[in-house]
């Protein structure tokens, strides 16, 4: 075997779990592709002889390419039109569904909580709470010391449990028959029915990126969420076009409104019992056009 083809085979067996460290990191599927990309670039030019651990050295050196692609991208994520939400994610047969902790990781309210962590936290926290990585080859990853990393470490995990335990762990059961019943009610004009579903405080984000028709600021309490969405069916029912179905996303039971072929949202939710406490809409055609190709995520161990 040539130096070239050990070189993409290599990269290609890992190629799952370093698409799964980008995207968790970034957010992104197509900032994920591009840092596989650049990453296999640098992966070519690299002396085989010298590389001890395949895995821990490509997850390293993705690891570092997409901290640098997340600290490059803050101007634009600060200049984004509306509420920023992460591009949603459709993923081959082979998914997570069997994996609780890989699917939790990939799922819209986990990537939503971890953008409020910082850049180098997100990366550790994704490192070793979801793929196992021990402290020694996170410590090279995030280019911080072995002490510095253990905190960092303790403090994600501390604040990401917390928040989670909220809301319990996620129950896909339960949330495909919640979307099902979200979609019944919104596309009949059931209000009371809608208003059964979602807690009091509920919150409803749509990003949009100022490309597409949404509502440009958080939504919170019931009453508004209700008759926002409900306005938002009935004038989309009206069109002969509308198809509004389930789908699986980012290892979840979501809403897809489509107009003819074209997709026009995903809607997601997160639960707390038998009520939804945090809706999120993607609306901006760019990070929608992300789900016209199913990427295969990792299943650990790997």
């Amino acid at each position: 075997m040539s130096t070239t083809d050990e070189h993409a085979e290599r990269f290609t067996l890992l190629r799952p779990l370093l698409f799964t460290i980008a995207y968790e990191i970034l957010g992104s599927v197509t900032e994920s592709d591009d840092v596989l990309q650049d990453s296999y670039l640098r992966w070519a030019r690299v002396d085989l002889a010298t590389v001890r651990d395949t895995k821990s050295f490509l997850a390293q050196l993705v690891t570092r390419q997409a901290l640098n692609t997340r600290r490059a991208g803050i101007r634009r994520r600060e200049d984004y039109i509306g509420p920023w939400l992460p591009e949603p994610l459709l993923v081959t047969e082979q998914d997570a569904a069997n994996d609780v902790v890989l699917a939790e990781s990939v799922s819209m309210g986990m990537l939503v909580l971890l953008e409020t962590l910082s850049p180098d936290e997100r990366a550790v926290f994704v490192l070793h709470e979801v793929f196992g990585f021990d402290y020694d080859d996170i410590a090279a990853a995030v280019g911080k010391s072995l002490a510095a990393v253990r905190q960092m470490s303790y403090r994600a995990r501390r604040y990401v449990q917390a928040r989670r335990n909220r809301f319990g762990p996620v129950d896909t059961a339960r949330t495909a028959e919640l979307t099902e019943l979200f979609m019944r009610a919104a596309t009949t004009g059931d209000m009371e029915g809608l208003l059964s579903m979602l807690a009091p405080d509920v919150t409803w984000t749509t990003d949009s990126g100022g490309k597409a028709t949404a509502v440009s600021q958080v939504m919170t309490g019931a009453p508004q969420v209700a008759t926002t969405l409900m306005a938002l069916f009935g004038s989309m029912l009206r069109r002969p076009d509308i198809r509004i179905e389930p789908v699986t996303c980012n290892s979840e039971p979501a809403v897809a409104i489509y107009t003819g072929d074209r997709l026009e949202a995903v809607l997601f939710f997160e639960l707390a019992g038998d009520r939804i406490v945090k809706g999120y809409g993607i609306r901006n055609p760019d990070k929608l056009a992300a789900l016209s190709i199913a990427r295969t995520i990792a299943r650990r161990p790997l």
